[in-house]
């Protein structure tokens, strides 16, 4: 059997990360254990990289933001993505190329050519099977990036280096992945996360389970996994 391979994608504060999380621990209690990563940061090199990258106190040069991030996802693709889906697994990452054309494309300016070049080179043509993108306006995402990053939340992460670009960087982030969404309709799955993270879930698991369930991952009888 083929692995599966699945991207969450969003701007920041879109709730994707805790989606994922959520989204696994169900699949894991129905007898699919999924390889969740993420990028960037889905090897050891690229911890050190994201590190470098997402400090809210590093002045990063645009071009090289895209490069690293280049380097980050080459180093993924071949060291972590490749050998499981060859081995049958179902992956889920938090982001993957659609990123660099929604953060470095749209919302560092650099010319979709370039982008596609740089997305090819470091894939390899290696393409998600379903991306679901997580939506919420802009002013929703501020709210909750800067709620996670003060008072009980701040153990769950500060606002790092991209979540502190104005809000009209984060306005195009958004619009160039609602363009990915109307250009690919079969592969990318626009998800409402505006409300209740329980109603999000819930959306989520609409969209993965009949998709799981025809790549042969789960089994036929859906009956509890709709309530589970």
């Amino acid at each position: 059997m083929p692995g599966t391979f699945i991207t969450f994608e969003g701007i920041d504060g879109s709730g994707k990360s805790t989606q994922l999380r959520l989204l696994n621990n169900f699949l894991r209690t129905h007898g699919c254990n999924a390889l969740l990563t993420r990028e960037p940061g889905g090897t050891k090199l690229g911890l050190r990289l994201r590190e470098a990258l997402l400090d809210a106190t590093e002045e990063v040069d645009p071009l090289t933001e895209l490069l690293v991030f280049a380097a980050d996802r080459a180093q993924h693709v071949r060291r972590v993505l490749v050998p499981a889906l060859e081995n049958g697994s179902v992956v889920i990452s938090d982001r993957y190329a659609d990123a660099t054309v929604a953060y470095q494309g749209a919302g560092r300016g650099f010319p979709p050519e370039l982008i596609a070049q740089i997305v090819q080179l470091a894939t390899g043509g290696l393409r998600p099977d379903l991306t679901l993108l997580f939506d919420v306006s802009i002013d929703d995402a501020t709210t909750r990036t800067t709620r996670r990053s003060t008072g009980k939340n701040a153990a769950r992460g500060g606002r790092d280096r991209l979540d502190i670009e104005h809000a009209e960087f984060h306005a195009r982030v958004r619009d160039a992945y609602l363009n990915i969404a109307a250009a690919e309709p079969e592969r990318v799955k626009v998800i409402d996360a505006s409300g209740a993270v329980e109603r999000t879930h819930a959306r989520v698991k609409e969209v993965v389970l009949p998709f799981l369930e025809a790549r042969g991952h789960l089994g036929r009888d859906r009956t509890d996994l709709n309530h589970g």
